[in-house]
C-alpha cells in the first residue's frame, strides 16, 4: 500500500508534520502483513515557489511535478494543515488547486489539522471535508484535530488510532476499496462508503 502524507506545516520542527508522522505510523502499524504501507511525505513548505509559478504559468516544476504524481498514485492519503484564519492554509489549498481535479477520484483520504486552540476543530468539517468531497475522494469518517493543549493529553492518541484504522480498512484489498470498486460498499466506522464513481453509475439511465 502506497501511503502519501501531505504536510502544510511552515516551521521546522512543525506540529503539523509531527501529527502527519504520528498518523502515518499508526497506519503502518495497522497495515496487514500482506500489504505493508510504504510512506512518502510531501512537505509543501519546500514546494511553495513552484506552486506559485504553477498557478501563474500552468506548468509544474520538477519537484512539484513529482509531488503531484505521488499524490495522484497514492493508495491512501493523509493530509494535514495548520489552521490560518479559521480555515486551511493558503499553501495547502494552492497545492490542491494545481492538482488535476480527477487525481483523487475514489482515493481514501484521512483529514487532519493543527491549531493553537480547540475552538478551531470544526475546520475539519466546514473546510477540509467539503474540499475533498468536491475532489471526489473517499474521506474516512474520523478527522484528527490537534490543538496545542492536545499534545500529551488524553484523547489524541485514541483519535489517531481510530482514524488510522478507518483508512487501512478503506484501502486494503480484502474488503476495502478494491471490493467497493466492484459495486460492494466499504464498511468504515459503522457507515457504508460507496465510491463516487459507483454512485454516478447508479444515476445514469440504462441504454436502450
Amino acid at each position: 500500500m502506497k501511503l502519501v502524507v501531505v504536510s502544510a506545516g511552515l516551521s521546522v520542527p512543525s506540529s503539523t508534520r509531527l501529527l502527519g508522522d504520528r498518523l502515518a505510523a499508526a497506519v503502518v502499524g495497522r497495515a496487514p502483513a500482506a500489504a505493508p504501507a510504504e510512506v512518502e511525505v510531501v512537505e509543501l513548505r519546500d514546494l511553495a515557489v513552484e506552486i506559485a509559478h504553477n498557478l501563474t504559468t500552468g506548468f509544474p516544476g520538477p519537484l512539484l511535478g513529482a509531488a503531484l504524481d505521488a499524490v495522484a498514485s497514492a493508495d491512501g492519503l493523509i493530509v494535514v494543515t495548520p489552521v490560518f484564519s479559521a480555515s486551511y492554509s493558503g499553501l495547502f489549498k494552492s497545492f490542491f488547486d494545481v492538482l488535476d481535479r480527477d487525481a483523487l477520484s475514489g482515493t481514501p483520504v484521512l483529514i487532519a489539522a493543527t491549531g493553537g486552540s480547540a475552538r478551531h476543530s470544526l475546520v475539519l468539517e466546514h473546510a477540509l471535508r467539503p474540499l475533498f468531497a468536491y475532489l471526489r475522494a473517499v474521506v474516512v469518517p474520523t478527522g484528527v484535530y490537534a490543538a496545542s493543549e492536545d499534545w500529551g493529553a488524553e484523547g489524541l492518541a485514541e483519535r489517531i488510532e481510530r482514524a488510522a484504522g478507518e483508512l487501512v480498512a478503506t484501502v486494503r484489498p480484502a474488503g476495502g476499496l478494491a471490493a467497493a470498486g466492484r459495486g460492494e460498499p466499504v464498511r468504515v466506522g459503522g457507515l457504508d462508503v460507496v465510491p463516487f464513481a459507483e454512485q454516478l453509475a447508479a444515476l445514469r439511465p440504462e441504454q436502450a
